[in-house]
């Protein structure tokens, strides 16, 4: 098994905390919401939604894929770190074993946040990803964090 590491860094003008709220403590209920062609539920199958949780996120029907399960890792709400893995799915297709990702928040000097996301492409075998076979990926949860933002920017109250 091959491990391919990528990392990605994106700036928001929304603080730290709030974004957190949104992006990773009211996912389920905020995405579908605003976005219901990119995921159209979120499921809980185990779990209460810490560590250990697994959930079935079913994508909205203009995606390539029907569903993935991912399994909570950490959600630190005053480190403002979360973690999980993509354990199952036709996301992973026939090369991937598992996702594993990793999103720190910090706040920027203008007051906004930094995203710092790190994720591991866990391969069967000895089989290779390279940057530009995930770059569809990055491409999509860019344009969910944009909508996300978006919704934060056009509801000042809300996530506060």
């Amino acid at each position: 098994m091959g491990v391919f590491t990528f990392e990605t860094e994106t700036t928001s003008s929304i603080p730290p905390a709030r974004l957190f709220k949104a992006l990773v403590l009211d996912a389920d209920n905020l995405i579908p919401k605003i976005a219901p062609q990119a995921v159209k539920c979120t499921e809980v199958l185990e779990g209460n939604g810490g560590p250990g949780t697994v959930r079935k996120i079913t994508f909205g029907e203009g995606s390539q894929y029907k569903y993935v399960k991912h399994q909570v890792g950490e959600i630190d709400a005053e480190k403002l770190t979360y973690s999980y893995n993509i354990i199952e799915g036709d996301a992973l297709g026939d090369v991937v074993e598992k996702i594993s990702y990793e999103t720190k928040l910090v706040a920027s000097a203008d007051g906004g946040s930094i995203v710092k996301s790190c994720s591991k492409y866990h391969t069967k075998d000895d089989c290779e990803i390279k940057e530009e076979q995930v770059k569809e990926g990055k491409d999509k949860t860019s344009g969910l964090f944009k909508l996300i933002e978006g919704y934060l920017l056009a509801n000042p109250d809300s996530y506060n």
